[in-house]
């Protein structure tokens, strides 16, 4: 049984522009069947700095990070270790006695959800911290011929180049055997039903990977599976790359099982 909070009680946390609920129903979900003494809160900021002085101050364990801080987040923490270095993006940061380390484990856990895909050519939307991290993962799996398809100007091409891609600034029609979407296009909110892909470019793809988590069944996906198309969704990234997280604040690697529920109350 989870004991009840009091001062020994660890506590993780995100940050977000948008947060949602996934990781916090993850986490506490996995802390109450496993009784480890910890909480998970879920916070938006204006101050960035000050929330990772916090962080360091009140000795909070673990911090998720996404859109728009995962690379602001940076000149803030004490060491990148190796998954955050190489695309200079955190997702994660793990404070062991005031020390703030970053990870992502955004990267580790595409790397594994794209391991046994052919490796074919891909198009992918989005030159973002998350974007870094999916295009990373597919080039050192060995995807070559990939292009990457951003308005802002100065991010799509050093993107491109740091990865030996082409850029554009706009799909225009173009095709690819794997379309990626790593936008906010299709997410709860304001884009929910726009389509990073046209109908023309899902017919041409044999693959299609949304990193959108909510909702769990994004416009893309919908599209994609209705021209029968394999898929990779953003819900099975948040689940691998939060369960890292999970083993890197604890130290405790759940069940299969355990992690199964946890996915289902977390998306419930």
């Amino acid at each position: 049984m989870k004991p009840p909070i009091g001062p020994a009680t660890r506590l993780c946390m995100s940050l977000a522009a948008r947060p949602g609920t996934f990781g916090s129903r993850f986490h506490n979900h996995l802390y109450a069947a496993l009784g480890l003494d910890y909480v998970y809160k879920a916070f938006t900021t204006t101050d960035l700095a000050g929330a990772i002085a916090g962080i360091r101050a009140l000795g909070i364990r673990g911090c998720a990070v996404s859109m728009p801080f995962k690379e602001d987040v940076i000149p803030l923490l004490d060491e990148l270790r190796s998954s955050a270095a190489a695309i200079e993006s955190v997702n994660t940061i793990v404070n062991d006695d005031g020390h703030l380390s970053g990870y992502n484990t955004d990267y580790s856990a595409v790397a594994a959800l794209v391991a046994p895909l052919d490796r074919r050519p891909f198009l992918l939307r989005g030159s973002g911290g998350m974007a870094k991290a999916v295009a990373t993962a597919m080039v050192d799996a060995g995807f070559a011929g990939g292009t990457i398809v951003a308005r802002n100007a100065a991010r799509g091409p050093a993107l491109a180049t740091k990865l030996g891609c082409d850029w554009v600034a706009d799909p225009d029609g173009r095709t690819a055997p794997i379309l990626v979407n790593v936008t906010p296009l299709g997410m709860t909110g304001a884009d929910q039903d726009a389509l990073a892909f046209t109908p023309a470019q899902i017919a041409a793809a044999e693959v299609v990977i949304d990193a959108v988590a909510r909702p769990v069944d994004t416009p893309l996906l919908r599209a994609a599976r209705s021209a029968g198309k394999r898929v990779v969704t953003g819900a099975a990234i948040a689940k691998l790359q939060a369960l890292e997280q999970f083993v890197l604040y604890t130290g405790v690697t759940p069940t299969d099982e355990q992690v199964a529920a946890a996915e289902a109350f977390a998306l419930a």
